[in-house]
């Protein structure tokens, strides 16, 4: 067993706009880790925390618990001489304007069993940063409460996919899939066979010929997407790379939008349907820009992502 070499989080000082005074415990084991945060005077939603892409275990009204694995939630492991460290982030994202969002990092420390050597191959994670933001896309239930329990999905089904973003010390931005292809290959090449399911700066073409929807926000900074599981590379693994988007919640136009087809209606914009006319574009070009970075002081970041493996499977064959 890993022998023990140290343990420690560096916990965040909360917000003053949080006014909250919290009790952290972490207990870091040899293969998973035990973290629970308890709140003397709650004001926060205490589900709306995160340990890198994972859930709370469980929470009330005072605390939040988190038992997870260290090969779970994308805790990043690093090997430098005799110690094995693993990280990740503690993050709290809400839209209300009294709690601000932020990220601390959670640190678990152990001695280099002897016997430990480097996998040939790591899994892609889904969480992404960019500075102070944190992009995150994954596979949710069928009401988007939680993670998915299983990445296996019926050909015709749904496949529920939540993509957010959060940033410190600034308002919720406003998130797009400006593009997202299925493919057969991790990493996209040349000879990859594609799928496109949302193409043209936002339009979800996938629901011209399917169910597929993004569903109501909840938040400017989160966007939901049902997907049908379509008929592609059927029984083998699937990868869905997208380009996410944030910027500031206003100026909705042809290559800052989310569209999809409703039957019988024709295209509607997601956040404003009163605005449909903007996506008029997706059944020819929309449009391209150039997108800023936060060093511009424009505040609108480009990201890339990947979601997966996932396999569809066809039960009629």
């Amino acid at each position: 067993m890993m022998a023990f070499f140290c343990q420690f989080a560096l916990l965040l000082s909360l917000s003053a706009a949080m006014s909250v005074s919290a009790d952290i415990k972490l207990d870091c084991m040899p293969d998973f880790v035990r973290l629970v945060w308890t709140e003397s005077k709650s004001q926060a939603d205490l589900s709306l925390f995160r340990l890198g892409s994972c859930f709370p275990t469980s929470f009330s009204a005072r605390d939040v618990v988190f038992n997870v694995a260290f090969n779970d939630c994308n805790f990043r492991r690093m090997v430098t001489g005799d110690q094995l460290m693993y990280t990740n982030d503690l993050t709290y994202i809400s839209s209300d304007s009294r709690f601000l969002a932020y990220s601390h990092p959670v640190v678990c420390t152990f001695q280099r069993p002897d016997n430990w050597y480097p996998l040939i191959y790591e899994p892609v994670f889904n969480t992404y940063a960019f500075g102070d933001l944190v992009f995150h896309i994954g596979l949710m239930n069928d009401d988007f409460s939680g993670p998915a329990t299983s990445t296996i999905f019926p050909l015709g089904s749904m496949i529920p996919i939540m993509a957010s973003v959060a940033q410190r010390n600034h308002q919720p931005m406003l998130l797009f899939l400006e593009e997202c292809v299925a493919a057969d290959t991790l990493e996209l090449q040349p000879e990859s066979t594609v799928y496109p399911i949302i193409t043209n700066k936002g339009c979800l073409v996938d629901s011209t010929i399917s169910r597929s929807r993004f569903e109501p926000r909840k938040t400017s900074s989160e966007l939901r997407l049902s997907l049908q599981a379509f008929r592609f590379a059927l029984g083998e693994e699937v990868f869905i790379h997208c380009n996410l988007v944030a910027g500031e919640p206003n100026g909705l136009d042809d290559t800052k939008k989310a569209c999809h087809y409703v039957k019988k209606h024709g295209w509607q914009l997601l956040d404003n349907s009163a605005l449909s006319y903007i996506c008029d574009c997706c059944d020819s070009s929309c449009k391209s820009r150039r997108t800023r970075s936060l060093a511009s002081g424009k505040h609108e970041i480009f990201e890339k992502a990947v979601l997966g493996p996932l396999i569809i499977t066809d039960q009629n064959s």
